[in-house]
Parts: C-alpha cells; sequence; structure tokens
C-alpha cells in the first residue's frame, strides 16, 4: 500500500491523554508545597463539612439517604455511618459546600475544587487506602478541575452553564483513581459521567434555592458511580469532550484543549487555588474586604452612612445584585447577594456564618441598609479580570465625608493566604458544637500529617460528632415536634 493511501491510526482523544497520566501518577511524583497545599484544603473542607452537618438541607438529605442508601465502606461526617460510595460521596459534599466558605478558583469559569474531595475519601475508603494516596486524589480533583475552568472562551458560565458541569468530567478522574482502575476504565468513566451531567445557570440566578449548594456535589455524586461503573466494564464515550456533538461542540465556541494537558506534572494546581474568608459567593469577598477596611480605619457606623457604590465586573451587577438580592429571604440568597453582604459588613463588621441565619437576614438594622448599596459595571475592571479581582468602593457618609478604596484581591487569595493559624481558627469556628476540643485536636494532627496516615477510614472515624448536646433536628422530627406542641395546646385549651 502506498503511504498516499495509508490509513492513519485515530487521534488520540483527550480524555485518554488525562487518563494515562492519572492513571501512572505516583506520591512521590508530586511536589512537597502541592501536598502541604492538599493538606490545608483538606482540614478547611473537613472544617465547612462540620459547619455544614449542622445546616437544614443537610439535615433534609441525610433524612432521604437514611431511606435510599445502602450501607457500605463509606464514612458519612457528623453522623459516622458507614455507607455505600456514592451516597456518603454525596453527603460529606453538600457539608462541604452548602456554607458556600469552601475553596475558589475563578479563571474562564469558576469552581470549587474541594466539591470533589469526597468522591476520592469515599472510594479511598472503599480500597482500603492510605493517607499518600489520598493525597494524590485531592490534589488530582484540584488539578483538572481549574484546567477546565482555564480552557473555555468564554467561560461556560458565560453561556449560562454552571460549573458543576466541568466537575462531571473530573470526578471520575478521582473517584476512578482511587479505585485504581487502569487508564482505559477511567476514560470511560470520564465519559459515563459527563455525558449525562449539563447543569443550568439557573441554579445561580435570580432567587437562589438549596440546590445552588447541591448541583455540584451531585456531580460528584455521579462521578463515583460513573467509576464504579467503569470498574465492572461499563463504557462511556471516548470523545466526550473532544469529538463530535461533545463538550467543545456543544458549548462552544472557542476551546483552548491544551491547557487540559500540557506540562501536566510540571507544576500543581493546587498551589494557585485560593480559600475563602467569607461564606459568601467569591465575587463578594472583595468588596467586603474593602469595605470592612474602611469601617474599621474610619470607624465608621451604619447611621453615619449615605451610600457605597462598589465598582466591579459586570457579572457582579448581573449576577450578585439584580432585585431579588436587595429582598432576601433565604440564606442561599442572602450569601450571594453583594447588597446583603456589604450590609452586614456595615452594621456588623464581619461576615461570618452567624450573618446567615434567618434572625439577621430579617434584622431591620441589616435591611435598612441594603438601598445604599449601589453596584456599577466598571469596564476598566473588566478588562484587568481574572488576573486581579479589582474592586473600587466609594463610602458617602451623611456628614459630607466621603472614603474610597481598591483592592486588587481579597484575603484568601494565594496573593494573600490565610496563614496555617488563621485556618486552623476557621476550623475550630465550624467544629465548634459538632467535635469536642480533644476531637479537633485529633484531627488537625491526623491532616498535617496526613502522608503518615495508614487508614483513611480511620481519619474518617474521627469526624464522627462527640458533642452531646448536638441536636440536628430533620423532617420528619420537627412535624412531629410541631403536632405535639399543638396538642399540648389544645389541651391548654
Amino acid at each position: 500500500m502506498s503511504s498516499a493511501n495509508a490509513v492513519l491510526p485515530p487521534k488520540q482523544t483527550v480524555t485518554a491523554t488525562m487518563a494515562r497520566w492519572v492513571a501512572s501518577l505516583r506520591y512521590q511524583d508530586v511536589s512537597p508545597d502541592a501536598v502541604y497545599q492538599a493538606k490545608r484544603f483538606l482540614l478547611d473542607s473537613l472544617g465547612c463539612a462540620l459547619g455544614g452537618y449542622q445546616q437544614h438541607d443537610v439535615s433534609i438529605a441525610l433524612e432521604v439517604l437514611d431511606e435510599v442508601a445502602g450501607s457500605g465502606p463509606a464514612t458519612v461526617i457528623g453522623t459516622g455511618k458507614r455507607m455505600d460510595c456514592i451516597s456518603a460521596a454525596l453527603a460529606n459534599a453538600l457539608m462541604i459546600r452548602c456554607m458556600d466558605y469552601n475553596d475558589i478558583y475563578w479563571r474562564q469559569d469558576p469552581s470549587h475544587p474541594s466539591d470533589i474531595f469526597p468522591a476520592a475519601i469515599a472510594c479511598c475508603e472503599r480500597s482500603g487506602s492510605n493517607g499518600k494516596e489520598l493525597i494524590v486524589g485531592l490534589i488530582l480533583g484540584h488539578e483538572f478541575e481549574m484546567r477546565l475552568c482555564e480552557a473555555a472562551f468564554p467561560g461556560i458560565r458565560e453561556r449560562g452553564w454552571h460549573h458543576a458541569t466541568l466537575t462531571a468530567f473530573v470526578s471520575p478522574i478521582v473517584a476512578g483513581r482511587m479505585l485504581h482502575l487502569p487508564w482505559e476504565q477511567i476514560q470511560h468513566a470520564i465519559g459515563i459521567s459527563a455525558s449525562h451531567h449539563c447543569t443550568l445557570g439557573a441554579v445561580t440566578a435570580g432567587k437562589l434555592t438549596m440546590m445552588k449548594n447541591t448541583v455540584d456535589p451531585m456531580a460528584t455524586q455521579g462521578g463515583v458511580l460513573a467509576a464504579l461503573l467503569a470498574e465492572k466494564g461499563y463504557t462511556g464515550p471516548e470523545h466526550v469532550i473532544d469529538g463530535k456533538e461533545s463538550l467543545t461542540h456543544v458549548f462552544g465556541p472557542e476551546w483552548k484543549l491544551n491547557l487540559l494537558t500540557d506540562a501536566l506534572g510540571s507544576s500543581w494546581r493546587i498551589t494557585q487555588c485560593g480559600m475563602k474568608a467569607f461564606p459568601t459567593e467569591a465575587l463578594t469577598h472583595t468588596p467586603i474586604s474593602a469595605v470592612l477596611d474602611l469601617v474599621r480605619e474610619n470607624d465608621l457606623y451604619p447611621e453615619q452612612v449615605e451610600k457605597v457604590q462598589i465598582r466591579s465586573l459586570a457579572r457582579a451587577a448581573d449576577i450578585l445584585s439584580d432585585p431579588s438580592k436587595y429582598d432576601p429571604h433565604t440564606k442561599e440568597t442572602a450569601d450571594h447577594s453583594l447588597p446583603y453582604v456589604i450590609a452586614a459588613a456595615l452594621v456588623e463588621r464581619q461576615v461570618t456564618p452567624l450573618q446567615f441565619t434567618m434572625e439577621k437576614i430579617s434584622d431591620p438594622r441589616i435591611r435598612a441598609q441594603l438601598k445604599k448599596v449601589e453596584v456599577v459595571a466598571d469596564p476598566q475592571i473588566e478588562k484587568v479580570f481574572p488576573a486581579l479581582q479589582r474592586v473600587i468602593v466609594h463610602i458617602d457618609t451623611t456628614d459630607g465625608r466621603s472614603f474610597s478604596k481598591q483592592l486588587d484581591f481579597p484575603k484568601g487569595d494565594p496573593r494573600n493566604p490565610l496563614t496555617d493559624q488563621e485556618l486552623e481558627e476557621k476550623f475550630a469556628a465550624l467544629a465548634d458544637g459538632v467535635l469536642s476540643k480533644p476531637a479537633q485536636q485529633r484531627v488537625k494532627n491526623e491532616v498535617w500529617n496526613l502522608e503518615r496516615v495508614e487508614s483513611v477510614t480511620e481519619l474518617m472515624a474521627l469526624m464522627e460528632a462527640d458533642v452531646r448536646h448536638v441536636r440536628r433536628i430533620t423532617t420528619k422530627k420537627r412535624g412531629a415536634l410541631l403536632s405535639k406542641a399543638k396538642r399540648r395546646k389544645a389541651a391548654r385549651v
């Protein structure tokens, strides 16, 4: 056969390149800084999960899982119950995510790579793996989630899709690697998960619901299911990223797919990810930081403030200050409301989980500040994003004074990171009421020495609540208590 008529071998798909590298990666290949950052993000995520364990949406989800989940090798944080890997991954990911307090990366698209940690944890428990293997899984989730955030121009969020769509491509990579699947099965797991899981941006537009923090955990859950199916021989489309009617075909127009595979292993994306100093949407962090600085430096009280102008990105004005954000009635809307978080900063001089109780959201003093907040889209700020998360804040007072501050990135950004001490303080604040101080210290010791942990299951056993007064009132229990109260009232009448 002449060379002109020779049949060329098919070009290797992107998922094949990714899967081959993932299957071959070992702990000793990873840099010390990446290992250190993996520990930091794990401690941060476990703290977020302990805080999330106390939230109402998690109570509902755990009640449902008690009904439908099977027993298995994976531990559920807080309860200490052992469930199947798929259910445990969903429960733990929801706990990490539900307060909107875990990590953040934003380039063309935003993401919270630690939402994928529960896939690594659950599959490590199933495979009987140690701390070194878990570290590899944590790093892999950040590596590919962050690369996917860099690859689309514009980002898929700008096209109306939620970043959980990207998580569906990454969670099966992590789950498959932690199950020690060969590269071919990891590739199939990617195809299984990604081909059926695309998430509408509606979950973060307008009035927000509990689904805002649930879609990414569901994508993590789907990745674990896909890996388990692939392990048994189930197949999925290998061209799910770069073939006909694939990610790039359907979501067009421009993708730089080389960003998914270039220089894998030469540097580590996890070292470039940020942490949240506030339990709010990422684009609120820099304006919160600037307003808090101005309020504290000038000893301003809310009654003295006439107007607060926030100059930021067009998407901040669109997503975070639409009409529903000036009248929040749920935690989910409040933590995505730029007017609310600025109002809380003015009144409370802090923005913590304490500012997102229904009592605070309804506080007349905070609500009186909402209409003072003006959000303006600034084209000049647009030009420097995402390299800089710049905001310019102007505060005018009732006595004619004016204060301004420009910030280019918030506390928690890799250029201004939380210290280890600040990270431990955040962990303690979230763990209080669930874990006793000695239990908290045991968790911290294990995480900081994760490479020496012999069993991920032993680590997860430390995450069971040991504070006796913790009471998680589920929907059924709440209904029973209400019925009992009504009977008592009727008896008195």
